[in-house]
């Protein structure tokens, strides 16, 4: 028997996911979603594989330059992962390819035209021609590359044009230059209402007259990708946006970590372009279809074509909520929560935009994480401000890629009067928790929202999150130490009923595991999750299946836990839910403990239980303990959108073709629907939920 330390009992935490983005490929191929609801797919395929490179791959290139020999507990060394990631990417390439030329045809079928300019008709040709000279000519920029023109920088995904040219008398020996094709064009030029062309085929067929004098041998579209993570030194940071907005510009100055280019590129033009690049060989990639595929959503979001992608679903309000009273006093009564996207997001800021009016709040306390460019949540606290109601807010200015949006926001925070933090040094604030104080009858009255997702109301349409309101005593005293810790120097306090990272969340959590452990065959757990990669707790995981424990883990991305590991696994399934919605919810049950269900901000990884601020939080109220439980046992019993993971670290594709279809993300939408449709004939909270519970379990 192994021992749990074993490197094989662990899968690599790169390789897992890769293999995650290999089943939002997938989602690309289902014949029965609408044509652009696939395409959505290979948007989101594409931009997950930027974001990988720019902070992964550059990652491990850095470990394997520093002379790192092992990075985790499956001990591949750097090296050993860069060369299956470049495999792995460079075999699924072909796949990505052909599933996007389908996807092509069959808009074509449904006269959605994604062609390149040479197939434009001759009056779509001088549609473009016109475009060129009015729009594309004045913003590109033509660069020269030679002894007294240098080879120019390149912004992080920044896309061009490179071009073999020569005198139009055939004189002299070959220039090289390139095309800058600036980020205000579109990726896509629209011809017509239907007809999509890029825009690079467009810039090529008048490369000349942007390079006048000289005739087009050759060209190629390219890509290039840096290392885009943002090392700061806080310690010596005096004031630490401005370092921040440094970091920010140096990003676009990382190292080169890999090229995309367009097939069959001249050979001259591709050693013209690594000469100055340096970009290892196996990090370039030559693609026979359009480069950034991210940029589909042009296309995606045509409305004239809307019914070429799912009906958008429109979350609802239900009891208690839609009473027309005050949300204190709903909150006062009970405690409530919420499934997002199902149940709307709207309930929670309508808690702030409340209280932000309310003359009886005297403060209003949160974290922001990653907000949308127009949240209702910060004009409500920027109002509260302004009005000189106490408002203090945690803004995470190194929630990665959301840094500038950030930014903006805490500028705007501290001139409306707000008390703005920027973090602890060392460390990301991920907690998601609201904390309202309001005077009633001379004292003071605490109300809370304690969440998994972030205060992003765009996002909470597609992300599926949990939402707890309350006004409990002990969470009451427990967010206050916890925005006493973010605003002073008491970081090594505890909490008492919530728990927080740090210091507090993995001994919990091992320490329920293990409670589980001790139950034997009696044991069950289940762990729902975005990452399960740190190693105490897969061993701990481990040590409770050997024992006996029954272990069901929902984990839509990354896990490093291995299954069915004789003597040592056996126990334990992992599945992944891929689909409509994006899973994001953190939920813990535990048959034995008491309370038996937790919400979370953090996922188990190393990065959010040891370097992060995180919150767990017990859900008390049995109705709402019932609520998350059914949640988690329709999920299990998902077989439309569920992968089960292999011992070889493989997913496989849940087999229903014998079986009654369980569609989760649907279900839930009819159980929202029907609590809402019972609702308007009967106004009683309790029995439109009883009802709808009933007809959700029969479901």
């Amino acid at each position: 028997m192994s021992s749990l330390n074993d490197p094989k009992n662990f899968i690599n935490r790169e390789l897992s996911w890769l293999r995650f983005n290999t089943r939002v490929l997938s989602e690309s191929t289902k014949k029965e979603l609408p044509i652009l609801e696939r395409l959505k797919f290979l948007a989101i395929y594409a931009t997950n594989l930027d974001e990988f490179y720019m902070i992964r791959v550059a990652g491990l290139k850095q470990l394997f330059s520093a002379g790192v020999i092992v990075t985790g507990s499956d001990e591949m060394t750097p090296l050993d992962q860069l060369r299956e990631i470049r495999n792995y990417i460079s075999n699924e390439k072909n796949t990505l390819e052909k599933i996007y030329i389908e996807i092509i045809k069959e808009l074509k079928n449904e006269n959605l035209l994604v062609t390149d300019y040479c197939e434009l008709s001759r009056e779509q040709k001088k549609t473009a021609d016109d475009y060129f000279f009015s729009n594309i000519l004045p913003v590109s920029v033509p660069i020269a590359v030679n002894a007294t023109h240098p080879f120019p920088h390149l912004n992080n995904l920044s896309f061009s044009l490179a071009v073999k040219l020569q005198d139009e008398k055939g004189i002299g020996n070959f220039k090289y230059g390139m095309i800058r094709i600036p980020r205000v064009l579109p990726r896509f030029y629209q011809v017509s209402d239907n007809i999509y062309v890029p825009i690079e085929s467009i810039v090529k067929r008048h490369a000349e007259k942007i390079f006048p004098g000289y005739s087009l041998i050759s060209s190629a579209a390219f890509r290039v990708t840096r290392n885009a993570d943002i090392v700061i030194e806080e310690e010596e940071a005096d004031d630490f946006m401005m370092i921040m907005e440094q970091g920010l510009k140096l990003r676009r100055r990382g190292a080169f970590v890999r090229l995309e280019i367009e097939e069959k590129a001249d050979e001259d033009l591709m050693k013209f372009l690594n000469s100055h690049m340096q970009i290892f060989a196996k990090d370039i990639y030559e693609y026979s279809i359009p480069l950034n595929l991210g940029a589909l959503w042009q296309i995606i979001n045509n409305k004239d074509f809307s019914y070429l992608t799912l009906q958008p679903h429109n979350p609802k309000i239900l009891p208690p909520f839609s009473k027309n009273e005050s949300i204190f006093k709903i909150i006062a009564k009970q405690d409530a929560l919420l499934l997002h996207p199902y149940e709307s997001f709207d309930t929670v800021t309508r808690l702030v935009k409340e209280a932000s009016k309310d003359p009886n709040v005297v403060s209003i306390r949160t974290t922001l994480y990653r907000v949308e460019k127009h949240s209702q949540i910060i004009k409500a606290l920027i109002d509260a401000a302004s009005d000189g109601k106490q408002v203090t807010v945690m803004v995470e200015l190194k929630a990665r890629f959301d840094e500038e949006n950030n930014l903006h926001w805490a500028k705007a925070l501290e001139q409306a009067g707000a008390h703005v933090i920027y973090g602890i040094t060392g460390f990301k604030i991920h907690a998601k928790v609201t904390q309202v104080i309001r005077q009633e009858s001379g004292i003071l009255k605490f109300y809370m929202h304690l969440g998994t997702g972030n205060y992003n109301a765009a996002t909470a349409k597609i992300y599926t999150d949990v939402s707890l309101l309350t006004c409990r005593d002990s969470f009451a005293k427990d967010t206050t130490t916890f925005f006493h810790i973010l605003s002073g120097f008491s970081k090594n306090k505890k909490l008492a009923d919530l728990k927080m990272s740090p210091t507090q969340i993995k001994p919990k959590l091992i320490l329920l595991i293990a409670g589980e452990a001790k139950a034997g065959k009696n044991g069950h757990i289940i762990l729902k999750m975005n990452a399960l990669v740190d190693s105490d707790i897969i061993k701990a995981l481990y040590t409770a299946s050997k024992a006996g424990a029954k272990i069901e883990l929902i984990i839509r991305g990354i896990c490093c836990l291995r299954p069915n590991i004789k003597g040592i696994s056996e126990n334990i399934s992992v599945k992944s839910i891929i689909g409509r919605y994006l899973e994001h919810a953190r939920v813990f049950y535990f048959k034995h403990s008491e309370p038996t269900l937790f919400i979370a901000s953090a996922d188990c990884m190393p990065r959010n239980l040891e370097r992060r601020l995180e919150l767990m939080t017990p859900i008390y109220e049995k109705s709402l303990q019932e609520k998350l439980f059914e949640m988690l046992q329709l999920q299990i019993n998902d077989n439309s959108l569920s992968w089960n993971l292999n011992n070889d670290g493989n997913y496989e594709k849940v087999n229903n073709q014998d079986e009654k279809i369980i569609n989760n993300h649907i279900i839930l939408e009819e159980y929202i629907n029907k609590i809402y449709k019972t609702m308007k004939k009967d106004t009683t909270s309790n029995k439109a939920e009883n009802l709808a519970r009933k007809l959700f379990k029969e479901s």
